[in-house]
């Protein structure tokens, strides 16, 4: 996904269209954006003959018509969709004012989605980061080897550190661990040091059912017991799909992560 600089760079005509109030069942919540250029779109509303509409408003604004800045708009059969609410949209010209108030916004969203960290730059590693990427995840891609098998997605965090499992530390309650290395050994100091934790909402490890009994026996030796070992989703990406191709596995491994970290939010809320 274009990140939101480099959309509004390379589309300096832009209309930001906002879904400012909602009644009844809608395709998107108020506070949802899109950003419509003459060439380029940013964002969706939700799609369909409401998003179509949206569109067109905002190019002719672009074109130099005088239109209403608000559509309020029903969702029933005269537009061809069934949800059957209303949304009330706002369009706005992006200058430097709204840039700012666009960025800082998006900032402070960013900053409050969970965190996941991936610990492994290998080809699944990679996988998965381009499939989070586009998530509402705070992503860090770690990876202890002077040269990794590709290049990391825009939009998370790449480091390269000497001890990976020492930023285990560093995470939020409620964040997610993902274990890929190279390393065996390595695979297992980092899932260490997630399992000594009980406040993440998931640590996976890639690997096999006898990598689950070897290191089964590894947490009873390090005194963590079977308790921690119930923690730990390994392998990781679910049963159902056999397909081990990276990019599948980066599929099932993100819908896993969504599972579990919504699953800890809802929690976290009640």
């Amino acid at each position: 996904m274009t990140t939101l600089p480099d959309f509004l760079a390379s589309h300096p005509a832009t209309v930001l269209v906002e879904v400012t109030e909602t009644w009844g069942s809608t395709p998107r919540e108020a506070g949802t954006i899109m950003l419509v250029a003459d060439n380029g779109l940013w964002g969706t509303i939700g799609g369909g003959y409401l998003e179509f509409m949206a569109i067109s408003h905002a190019r002719r604004l672009l074109a130099g018509e005088t239109l209403a800045p608000v559509l309020d708009v029903p969702l029933g059969p005269e537009i061809g969709q069934c949800c059957g609410g209303r949304t009330l949209l706002s369009f706005r010209s992006v200058d430097a004012d709204v840039m700012a108030q666009l960025s800082e916004r998006l900032a402070d969203e960013r900053a409050a989605f969970p965190e996941v960290m991936v610990f492994g730059a290998g080809h699944v590693g990679l996988a998965l980061a381009h499939a989070l990427q586009p998530l509402p995840l705070n992503v860090t891609l770690i990876d202890s080897r002077p040269e990794i098998d590709g290049t990391p997605p825009k939009g998370i965090t790449f480091l390269r550190v000497a001890m990976p499992e020492a930023e285990v530390a560093r995470l939020k309650p409620g964040a997610a661990v993902v274990i890929l290395t190279h390393d065996h050994a390595l695979d297992f100091l980092i899932a260490k040091e997630a399992l000594a934790r009980t406040d993440l909402a998931y640590v996976g490890m890639i690997g096999s059912k006898t990598k689950r009994a070897t290191f089964a026996s590894h947490l009873d030796r390090e005194g963590l017991g079977r308790a921690a070992l119930e923690r730990l989703t390994l392998p990781i990406g679910g049963g159902t799909v056999k397909d081990k191709r990276p990019a599948v596995i980066a599929a099932m491994v993100a819908a896993e992560l969504l599972t579990a970290l919504d699953g800890a939010g809802s929690h976290a809320a009640t």
